[in-house]
């Protein structure tokens, strides 16, 4: 017997006659659509917005208290601290062997940096924080950059247009709009200032699992890809370089993903929820 996900599953009761009719002509047109195990219920959004409060109010914390001099290691029991005290979990701890609470992504760190009680924040050092929260079987995800101290200008010109970059895909992830849309508004933003797009990870599915359908790339066509239906819930997290799109996995602790040329790297995380009328962004 196949197990129920979390709060039930999605009906086409979820839905406006006008737009389960639009679904069924998509349908038979062979147009490619998500599985209806990644449409949420009214249940599993509630749980799911619960979730994001939490996650939100943790990067808030580490935005009132990341400061020059700090390790990683602090960030790391800032943000377990108070994920378990507002009686969530964080997500990465332990997931697949991450052995940490948090990401947190140094200048030439595109994605998965460990915290490390060795690793100190520096004035010029841009950082991303990657904060996902467990509350009540429901996940939500996001992240922010920091620039610490004194950072040069093309550091802050590159977390300025990768902030952009995140803004400029929420606004082309629409109910039906396709996710190719969203790859390629982010891509041409990027690629007009003239840094590389990040093609090996992406953005995904999230709510009642941590990654599940679907895969959000950051690049693409217009006009391609699944098409975007109301009760998805995905992030949006563009991770562009100022050089090369190229990246490799640090081989000493199989996570930290890295920048192939050593030019930085800023990534913005958000979470939404796509509406009968447009989006809800969820985390912050």
């Amino acid at each position: 017997m196949k197990k129920l996900m979390k709060g039930g599953r999605f009906t086409p009761e979820n839905y406006s006659a006008e737009v389960e009719e639009r679904i069924q002509k998509y349908r038979k047109l062979d147009y490619r659509l998500p599985p209806r195990k990644i449409l949420r219920t009214p249940e599993q959004i509630e749980g799911i917005r619960k979730s994001a409060v939490i996650n939100t109010g943790v990067l808030d914390y580490v935005t009132e208290n990341i400061r020059e001099g700090m390790s990683t290691e602090e960030i790391d029991q800032l943000v377990y601290n108070f994920t378990i005290e507002h009686g969530a979990i964080p997500a990465p701890l332990n997931y697949e062997g991450f052995p940490k609470s948090v990401c947190t992504s140094i200048n030439e760190v595109v994605c998965h940096g460990i915290p490390n009680k060795n690793v100190i924040l520096r004035s010029g050092d841009i950082v991303n924080v990657d904060v996902s929260t467990i509350f009540e079987g429901y996940f939500s995800d996001a992240s922010r950059m920091f620039m610490i101290g004194e950072v040069s200008p093309e550091k802050k010109k590159l977390v300025k247009v990768t902030q952009e970059c995140l803004e400029i895909g929420i606004a082309a992830a629409q109910p039906w709009a396709r996710l190719g849309d969203v790859g390629a508004a982010i891509q041409e933003h990027a690629e007009k200032n003239g840094y590389g797009v990040v093609r090996d990870l992406c953005g995904h599915g999230v709510g009642v699992h941590f990654h599940e359908e679907p895969n959000v790339e950051h690049f693409g066509r217009r006009g391609t890809g699944t098409i975007i239906l109301p009760g998805m819930t995905f992030t949006i997290e563009p991770m562009i370089n100022m050089g090369t799109y190229k990246v490799f996995i640090n081989k000493s602790d199989g996570w930290t993903v890295l920048t192939e040329d050593g030019m930085p790297s800023a990534q913005w995380e958000k979470m939404l929820l796509i509406t009968e009328t447009g989006n809800e962004v969820l985390t912050y």
